[in-house]
């Protein structure tokens, strides 16, 4: 008699306990991800939009390789801050001023302070054109009231949280907008993949790619990451020895270069539209798709713009707090204080001028040249040294590349000597 087998299927019901292991995983990663967030919205500002238009417009997909590039110095230099944030308990500069002494912690200081006040103004007349444009009024209104926004946000109690929030929104809200635009723009496929795996330097695209890898690679940027890591330490110390997500942020800030500069090769670069701010890609978009989506283009401009003026504000302002030893988290009112001097500065400047000065360019770009390389040699010094940094200290893959990225670093500060001083004709 032949032996029937009986197979059963067990139908288990999911482990609450391993639901509730994936969520709560999923939600600290999530919540990790703030500080590279927050370093991501800040870099991304119009100015950013407007090299990265040109790149696409002038050059097409070429200079796609660019990006990748860039965000991998960038990424190596943002991780490296977030270990220094992690591995010390006080901030850099108080670490600077212990290695190197008070001079050195200051001039860091109030270097970065500068350069973000004089830079500060062309945020602010990001925010203003990107809403006078979408809603056909006068960019002046828009400045004062998003700026009065920004300070208001300041001074909540637990601004980093409400900063996190705000940033991460911002992100998401120019992804959106983006990526509707590349829906749009339909780019051709086989030459984005050309221009990412095949590096190209065409005929007089040297001064954009100074230009955007300055500005994308920002050490002022990845320094930046330190504070903010020790900053949500302060409110939630577990976070220390937990996951600290600073990549994703960076990746996040090279996909949206990289889409603007599609975007821009799929739909300038055909009609020859030259650009002069990232607003002129929105005046191309309406005539071929529609209000729609030169409006998209502009919500996309208006997060660079506003998540820039509460960013950039933020990192000048809680640098020369702590250089001059008023504190260097956001707790301290004096620091909020400064970061509302730079506002207050980036409002007057882009009211008065309607723009950012030449003269304010020239003089935040010779402090630029001698304060980054500085900077990103303290930040590779402290990241080496071991009786600092413990466990955290720079492995030799890191200590390779991030040296690589100083030669850079420091290349780009002699061209910009070059460009600044002798062939600017406010200096001839």
């Amino acid at each position: 008699m032949p032996v029937i087998h009986h197979s059963f299927i067990f139908h288990s019901k999911p482990n609450p306990f391993t639901l509730e292991k994936s969520e709560n995983n999923l939600l600290k990663w999530l919540r990790s991800l703030g500080p590279g967030m927050i370093t991501a919205a800040l870099v991304f500002g119009p100015s950013k939009m407007t090299i990265t238009s040109k790149m696409g417009a002038i050059y097409g997909y070429s200079l796609l390789w660019l990006v990748v590039v860039a965000i991998f110095f960038m990424a190596i230099f943002t991780t490296m801050a977030t270990r220094i944030g992690v591995a010390t308990e006080q901030s850099l500069l108080a670490t600077v001023r212990q290695k190197w002494g008070r001079g050195a912690a200051v001039a860091m200081g109030i270097g970065v302070f500068l350069v973000a006040s004089s830079f500060q103004a062309g945020n602010s007349v990001g925010v203003g054109i990107a809403a006078g444009e979408l809603f056909h009024t006068s960019p002046v209104p828009w400045i004062l009231f998003f700026n009065a926004l920004a300070i208001c946000l300041l001074f909540f109690r637990s601004f980093y949280s409400v900063l996190e929030k705000t940033m991460i929104f911002l992100i998401v809200l120019m992804l959106l907008s983006f990526i509707t635009t590349l829906f749009w723009a339909k780019p051709d496929a086989a030459e984005m993949a050309g221009g990412l795996v095949t590096p190209e330097v065409p005929e007089g695209s040297l001064g954009l790619i100074i230009a955007f890898t300055a500005s994308c690679f920002s050490i002022v940027g990845a320094l930046y990451q330190a504070y903010l890591i020790q900053e949500r330490i302060r409110i939630n110390p577990a976070v220390r020895h937990g996951r600290n997500d600073s990549i994703t942020g960076i990746i996040l800030l090279g996909v949206m270069c990289l889409i603007v500069i599609v975007c821009a090769a799929a739909i300038l670069k055909p009609q020859g539209i030259s650009v002069t701010s990232a607003s002129d890609m929105a005046k191309a978009l309406e005539p071929l798709f529609g209000s729609n989506a030169s409006a998209f283009f502009l919500i996309g401009l208006f997060g660079a713009a506003f998540s820039s003026v509460i960013g950039n504000a933020s990192v000048g302002g809680t640098l020369l707090g702590d250089a001059l030893g008023l504190g260097s988290n956001f707790s301290s009112k004096q620091v909020r204080y400064l970061v509302a001097l730079v506002m207050v500065i980036g409002a007057f400047v882009a009211i008065r001028f309607g723009k950012l000065p030449l003269e304010l360019i020239v003089f935040a770009q010779s402090v630029t040249i001698f304060v980054v390389p500085f900077i990103g040699t303290v930040m590779y010094l402290v990241a080496n040294d071991a009786s600092i940094m413990g466990d955290k200290v720079n492995k030799p893959f890191v200590k390779v590349f991030a040296g690589l990225g100083l030669l850079i670093i420091f290349a780009l500060a002699l061209v910009n000597v070059k460009e600044l001083f002798f062939n600017n004709p406010l200096f001839k």
